[in-house]
């Protein structure tokens, strides 16, 4: 089955005066129409990276592909150039960036900037081009369109400048919708309806999108699939409920216990992930979170984990899952007690 979008062993780097910065070190995935994908870690982890670099947006130098393969509708894109990739941007992939207040140019009228998409990527009309985005300015929940086409960007909340930028996202209905964490600087009721908006229109549209954030708790009921990424790879990736249920990798149990639970009575203070991620000028030629995590062992010091299968379509890098390892696991990881991860290279 050829998937909407398919990456693999993504390799970017950044080279810069004090050395060679290895942002993504060899991350898959693939995303089909549709779908949700989560891709959860903390900052500096290479999430937004990932995403620009299939899209074509990171700049080149001082980034550079060292390796991989993006395949998009069974076409290879990672050796295109920025004007052959213009084809794609807008029409079949659009991103949602994190800050509205500075994606969106402060001396331009909303309405000439999301009019502007329309007309470099599609043969219309500019008449027919201001029909469209007062129509996606209605779909996306701004009251009086008319008067938010006239509007600077300063003089509208930050609910409405994220729902203007959606709006211009999805001007030329693209396949694929990156979402770069859209809920920053929200408050959390905003949050939940941005989030709500975008669900909304990925299925009125039938579009696939990649969900970029830091916080499990967003992804719980949006994602289809989540992958964890921590130091440039994806330490484990599964469904939503493979993921929140049977964690397989310290890092993922980290996060996971970092989230507030409403539900359960908690005494003390809240769970943090001790330490600090690796610096990506010089990787650790083991685990890259051997140093943060309490399971451990002598081989993560030494050598990173291979992907071990430990369910449909779950997978993750850990020692832990090992038959060697059983006896340093915490009850449960990786689902049942005791179970057996498979390497997938077996």
């Amino acid at each position: 089955m050829e998937h909407l979008l398919e990456v693999k062993d993504l390799q970017v780097s950044f080279d810069t005066y004090a050395g060679e910065v290895q942002a993504v070190r060899g991350v898959s995935f693939y995303l089909d129409q549709g779908e949700t994908l989560a891709v959860v870690g903390e900052s500096g982890c290479g999430k937004s990276v990932s995403v620009q670099t299939v899209m074509g947006i990171v700049p080149m130098p001082p980034a550079r592909i060292k390796g991989g393969s993006i395949l998009y509708g069974g076409e290879e894109l990672s050796g295109k150039t920025d004007a052959q990739m213009e084809q794609y941007r807008g029409n079949e992939m659009a991103m949602i960036f994190q800050d509205s207040m500075t994606s969106l140019n402060p001396t331009m009228r909303v309405g000439r900037q999301l009019m502007e998409g329309i007309l470099r990527h599609q043969r219309v009309s500019r008449e027919e081009a201001k029909q469209r985005v007062l129509k996606m300015l209605g779909r996306v929940g701004i009251p009086n369109p008319e008067n938010a086409f006239r509007r600077y960007p300063h003089t509208m909340s930050g609910g409405q400048r994220q729902r203007a930028m959606i709006a211009m996202a999805l001007c030329c209905n693209p396949k694929i919708l990156f979402a770069d964490e859209p809920t920053t600087a929200l408050d959390v009721t905003i949050q939940a309806q941005i989030l709500e908006l975008i669900g909304g229109l990925q299925e009125q549209f039938h579009m696939g999108v990649i969900l970029i954030t830091h916080d499990l708790g967003v992804v719980a009921k949006m994602a289809d699939r989540i992958n964890v990424m921590y130091a440039g790879r994806i330490v484990e990736a599964g469904t939503a409920d493979q993921i929140f249920y049977h964690p397989s990798h310290p890092y993922t149990l980290g996060l996971l216990g970092a989230m507030p639970n409403l539900i359960q009575e908690r005494k003390g203070e809240l769970y943090n992930i001790p330490g600090a991620p690796p610096d990506l000028f010089a990787p650790p030629p083991g685990c890259a979170f051997a140093g943060r995590c309490k399971y451990c062992m002598g081989v993560c010091e030494k050598q990173d984990a291979p992907e071990f299968v430990t369910g449909d379509g779950h997978v993750s890098r850990c020692w832990l899952l090992d038959e060697r390892g059983r006896q340093y696991r915490p009850e449960g990881f990786g689902g049942s007690a005791g179970a057996e991860g498979r390497r997938s290279d077996e």
